[in-house]
């Protein structure tokens, strides 16, 4: 028989996917003797059960009832009891946090008699009527489907005609009368009552937090962390402790580390009189945790060491969320908390120094994404004058865009193409299809670990909290900062790194990171860490990284970057700008001669293209691709040539003659689908003389190269094979003129052959292929257009947003590898080419190379390298020692398994 509820002290950190993350945390801390409030976890299996059949799985309720009754026992009180009512929390908690995404209900048990028993038994009037009107909003709002503006917008009235400046300002009575305005609410909209029984608010309750799994919230956040939809969530039921009874309670959330810059120290967010959705909401602004020392130190005391404990105990930094009932400290939840890229690399690092965790364990944390984001440019701040507001740093980084009040407007904006920053007085978790589209994220309320700034780093987006001069009017769509108007529209730097807001466009500088990429400039804190984590990777990793670079610049600075070799130097690239003429004339000459002439006039500047690219690289191999794109890209525009031609019709005047020779050259030269068509190895095939050219050219380079003492590897690839035939008669020509280049110059030539395996026969007959071909490289982007018959520049814009949406891709199969697909088509091509051929060296040219989930596939399917363009060098060198470490696990002691995969920023 299927078991569907577990104790907290039943559980373990090592049982997350079955009980969650918050619930196998919860019963960890349990473990460690911690002061948890009692409860128990209803499992994802129930979730799943649930979600499959729309109803409650079989057994659940008597199992419930059951842990119930324990709880009951322990407390020496009952759920419902008028005199003195036991009160149970109800929250989610999937496998992986999703903060905010799906529902939590506080409160549960209180009715009508229940609130005057538990006033009485509290001393506190107020504080019942308080919790009462939460459970109401929360209940009436999560479960029953009641607008949750409706709900906002009574106690804003309240607030109003009382003079209040926050929730703390309302009497016992204005609560009472408020709670009274709510259960109307919940009958104008639904038609029923709020329902009195609190066992039947404990059923519904777990049921509404279970559908809150497929919410849209929900799954728009799973969707952008790449989060399974088949995982559900378990639901937490814990004894309630109440940080609103006064003064002497409060909640609070800590990290035992800076989570946006990993620094060691006490961080984190304080409020007295205050459940904690309080906290994380962002309704008034908290004190630092500091401030407890002066207010409760003997709690303070407490936390420090029971935080000093977890993070021991999980080796990482930990998100610790905790309630003070008048004098006595409550732990309600532990994780490995989010941080952003900064603090990720700095973490690992300071972990490692403190012997914590392995210099394998540090690599195993940080992660390419995060790389990438460090590599971003920051504010000059030197050249912007007087900031405009100030607020909590959050989420570092430097964004620009025009200022937008709302989710809906940040959507829109975006998908149009413009740069926005969601401004808010505080965010809630529909503003998540607003803060995914926007550059930044800025607040006037909340701290660091408010809803705006835990979501914010979670995704790498810039994010200020809680700059409280900024007066934020949502309907009249602006802020003020004293005569200062800011209206929709208005362009605005965001400075997430100091937690400063510009008006205008900010100038941007390099990073310090990338100016060790750049300069190779290594210095303590930041630049250290991410030097360290470099050193580990290229220690560990089998793959080597390459670079997609076209000019001698590019491949100078992918080499400063730590590439390898290029992996893909493209020619058609060089023919652009002035050279465009001369292909223009080989495609339009009348003969053999005229062919000829054009030809010869591009080889000596091909041959000075790659004498400068194989000086660049010189002792690391250069793969040079022949041209490949097709020809009438070369051709002006077959409508604008028309067009010309028709008006000097039109006008009575002799057509350009050359026009003419165009449109004709054009309309003979016309495909329906030219990605499919005349191009690549085909080419080569069909016009005279023109691999010849480039063969030459790049021999003519290596001979350069070797006379002036350098060490050329130039390796030649034939790209868009299909069959073995093609393959063939193009390398017996490539051989014929190294044969030549070599006996004239007197210095052998020799440059292996390979191809690319673009196209799905390719990849089927790699086995033949590899008969003729020295080498593969993947060429995923069209490997991808042509598995799929999609064309890229045409289906991302038409219908990826609709299939992202329904989801059908989890992530654009042009930006991760389709494993199941594509994938599949490179195991087969590998194994094939390899039994065909031993020691076949093969790698992959497309931007996939570049890509983190795709660089670990491409590590277990043994290639050999990946490559990508420079900038991506440093993140592709990262991942692939990460993918080492995966398939062989870190050295030294083995880390305990999370709950929880740490989130980089």
């Amino acid at each position: 028989m299927v078991r569907y509820v577990y104790d907290f002290a039943e559980g373990g950190r090592d049982l997350a996917g079955l009980l969650g993350g918050k619930g196998a945390n919860l019963a960890e801390m349990t473990r460690l003797g911690l002061p948890v409030p009692p409860g128990f976890t209803v499992t994802t299996e129930a979730c799943r059960a649930f979600l499959a059949t729309g109803a409650e799985p079989d057994g659940l309720a008597r199992e419930i009832a059951e842990h119930l009754t324990v709880l009951e026992q322990a407390a020496g009180r009952r759920l419902g009891r008028p005199d003195d009512p036991l009160l149970l929390s109800v929250r989610s908690g999937a496998r992986f946090s999703m903060p905010g995404m799906m529902e939590t209900i506080l409160d549960i048990g209180l009715d009508d008699d229940s609130v005057l028993g538990l006033a009485k038994v509290s001393g506190n009037e107020r504080f019942a009527w308080d919790s009462y009107r939460r459970l109401v909003q929360m209940f009436g709002s999560t479960v029953m489907g009641v607008d949750g503006a409706l709900f906002e917008h009574a106690l804003a009235r309240l607030k109003r005609e009382r003079g209040a400046a926050n929730d703390l300002g309302l009497t016992a009575a204005d609560l009472a009368g408020l709670v009274g305005t709510y259960k109307e609410l919940i009958r104008r909209e639904t038609g029923e009552d709020f329902p009195q029984s609190p066992d039947e608010q404990l059923r519904r309750a777990v049921l509404a937090v279970f559908a809150s799994w497929n919410g849209e919230r929900a799954r728009v956040y799973r969707r952008r962390e790449h989060i399974p939809d088949d995982l559900g969530t378990a639901v937490n039921v814990q004894t309630m402790v109440f940080g609103n009874l006064g003064p002497d309670s409060g909640s609070g959330v800590a990290f035992t580390r800076d989570p946006a810059t990993g620094r060691p120290g006490l961080y984190g967010d304080y409020l007295a009189n205050a459940q904690g959705e309080d906290v994380v909401a962002g309704i008034r602004n908290t004190v630092p945790l500091t401030d407890l020392e002066e207010l409760d130190p003997a709690s303070y005391t407490q936390l420090l060491a029971h935080m000093r404990t977890l993070e021991t105990h999980y080796r990482d930094l930990c998100d610790i969320e905790f309630t003070i009932e008048r004098g006595r400290l409550w732990m309600l939840q532990t994780r490995v908390g989010k941080r952003t890229a900064e603090a990720a690399f700095a973490i690992a690092a300071e972990l490692a120094d403190e012997d914590l965790i392995t210099p394998d364990e540090g690599l195993a944390r940080v992660d390419g994404n995060g790389l990438a984001r460090l590599m971003f440019p920051r504010f000059d701040t030197s050249a912007v004058g007087e900031a405009l507001a100030h607020g909590l740093p959050a989420s570092p980084g430097a964004a620009v865009g025009a200022a937008v009040f709302d989710s809906a407007e940040a959507v829109r904006r975006a998908a149009a193409g413009e740069k926005v920053v969601l401004v808010r007085q505080e965010t809630t978790p529909d503003d998540l299809p607003g803060m995914i589209a926007a550059q930044a994220v800025l607040t006037s309320r909340g701290g660091k670990t408010s809803h705006a700034a835990v979501v914010a780093r979670g995704m790498g987006r810039v994010c200020v909290c809680g700059a409280e001069e900024l007066a934020v009017d949502t309907g009249a769509r602006r802020f003020t900062v004293g005569d200062t108007v800011v209206e929709e529209g208005t362009v605005v730097s965001v400075d997430g790194s100091q937690g400063a807001v510009y008006l205008g466009a900010a100038p941007l500088v390099d990073s310090a990171v990338m100016r060790y990429f750049e300069q190779g400039e290594r210095s303590a804190g930041l630049v250290e860490a991410v030097a360290r984590a470099m050193d580990r990777a290229d220690g560990v990793r089998r793959l080597q990284v390459r670079a997609n670079a076209d000019t001698p610049e590019d491949a100078a600075r992918a080499r400063r970057f730590g590439a390898q070799g290029v992996g893909l130097c493209r020619t058609e690239h060089m023919f652009l700008g002035e050279r465009r003429k001369l292909v223009e004339a080989m495609i339009l000459a009348g003969d053999d001669g005229e062919r000829e002439e054009a030809l010869d006039a591009l080889l000596p500047l091909q041959r000075q293209d790659f004498i400068g690219i194989l000086e660049a690289m010189d002792g690391l191999p250069v793969t040079i691709r022949l041209i490949d794109p097709p020809l009438h890209e070369f051709l002006p525009d077959r409508t604008d040539l028309a067009v010309r031609i028709a008006t000097a019709e039109a006008r009575d005047t002799v057509p350009d003659p050359h026009d003419t020779e165009l449109l004709a050259a054009v309309n003979r030269m016309h495909e329906e689908n030219p990605m499919l068509g005349l191009r690549g190895v085909r080419l080569g095939l069909v016009v005279p003389g023109l691999v010849a050219m480039q063969v030459r050219a790049i021999a003519e380079a290596v001979v350069e190269r070797t006379r002036a003492g350098g060490s050329p590897e130039a390796e030649i690839m034939v790209p868009l094979v299909g069959a073995v035939e093609e393959l063939r008669i193009e390398r017996q020509e490539v051989e014929r003129v190294l044969a030549e280049v070599s006996e004239e110059s007197g210095i052998p030539v020799r440059c292996p052959v390979g191809t690319m395996i673009e196209l799905p026969r390719a990849a089927l007959t790699a086995g033949r292929i590899a008969e003729e071909a020295e080498f593969f490289s993947f060429g995923t982007n069209d490997l991808t257009q042509t598995t799929w018959g999609f064309s890229r520049d045409d289906v991302e814009a038409a219908f990826f947003s609709t299939y992202l949406d329904k989801g059908i891709f989890p992530v654009s199969p042009f930006e991760t590898l389709d494993r199941d697909g594509v994938g599949r088509l490179v195991r087969i091509a590998v194994d094939e080419g390899r039994t065909a051929r031993p020691g076949l060296k093969i790698g992959v040219c497309g931007e996939h190379g570049g890509d983190p989930e795709s660089v670990h596939f491409f590590h277990t399917a043994g290639l050999d390298y990946v490559s990508c363009s420079p900038f991506r060098v440093p993140v592709a060198r990262l991942e692939a020692g990460r993918a080492a470490l995966l398939e062989t696990g870190p050295r030294g002691r083995s880390a305990p398994a999370p709950s929880e995969v740490p989130k980089e920023a």
